[in-house]
């Protein structure tokens, strides 16, 4: 099927996560047919390209070099080139810098064509036997474990399902610090998606942590925690006083501590406020 591509517009084209029998036709034809494609590794594009023998131009564009090379691709862009934005795997802009790209773009009106295809957290979700109907993706926790410690503890009472990519190096601790903030759900582990190795396992967080004792995290992972459970909320029966010292003992601060504090009752953080005063 012959396909045209638009001057002046920014094709968001998926890759695949691992098997390359995913890449659609579609993708196929734009990759081929755009002025230029914005890559966040140009080894890896490179090497993408060179099997499916696409012998278009293309420029990186990553987490270091985002604003310069943002501006440098607009202006392209605005003079009447095309483009194709894909990442080294899966959907750009989802947990990816190609995000500010696709907001320069919308914010200066160049039109943004997205593409359908491979993603690792839908893959994962649908093979989880987990409550798909809500769900919310946080992508990566941060770093730093006291971070970590307030972003999952503003999530303690969510009750969707809740998705998160971690890499292997980090998989150990971020794991011990759910289970210390959350308790012991269910969780899916999917691992190596599209893969050889891929593995997708249903198991306890408390069960997970035990087996990452015994064996070395490797590819990369999609976790998929179940929400609360039931409809009584964990802070019930605690005092004001005593909900912001939960999360303060979670390493928070007194104000962080109070605007979580003032989520979960659904109140305005100076309602919460005023009991310190």
């Amino acid at each position: 099927m012959a396909f045209e591509v638009c001057k002046g517009t920014l094709y968001v084209v998926p890759t695949p996560i691992g098997n390359l029998a995913d890449m659609t036709e579609r993708a196929l034809e734009v990759l081929k047919n755009v002025d230029f494609i914005a890559c966040e590794d140009t080894r890896v594009t490179g090497k993408l390209l060179s099997f499916f023998d696409i012998k278009s131009s293309f420029v990186s564009y990553h987490e270091h070099n985002r604003k310069k090379q943002g501006s440098l691709i607009l202006s392209r862009l605005l003079s009447g080139e095309s483009a194709a934005l894909v990442t080294d795997a899966g959907v750009p802009a989802i947990s990816d810098p190609g995000e500010d790209l696709v907001r320069l773009c919308v914010d200066h009106g160049v039109p943004v064509v997205p593409l359908p295809g491979a993603c690792a957290f839908v893959t994962a979700l649908c093979a989880s036997g987990m409550d798909s109907r809500r769900f919310c993706f946080e992508g990566f926790l941060p770093s730093d474990e006291k971070e970590k410690k307030e972003a999952l503890s503003e999530l303690k009472s969510e009750k969707r399902t809740m998705i998160f990519y971690e890499a292997p190096h980090r998989l150990s601790d971020t794991a011990n610090v759910m289970l210390e903030v959350l308790g012991d759900r269910k969780i899916c582990v999917a691992r190596e998606l599209t893969k050889l190795n891929e593995e997708i396992t249903v198991l306890s967080l408390s069960q997970f942590c035990e087996k990452l004792k015994n064996t070395p995290p490797k590819g990369e992972y999609v976790l998929i925690i179940e929400g609360l459970k039931g409809e009584k909320p964990f802070f019930e029966g605690l005092s004001i006083e005593e909900h912001v010292g939960f999360y303060m003992k979670q390493g928070m601060d007194k104000m962080n501590a109070i605007k979580a504090c003032a989520k979960d009752r659904g109140v305005s953080k100076n309602e919460i406020y005023k009991h310190f005063i």
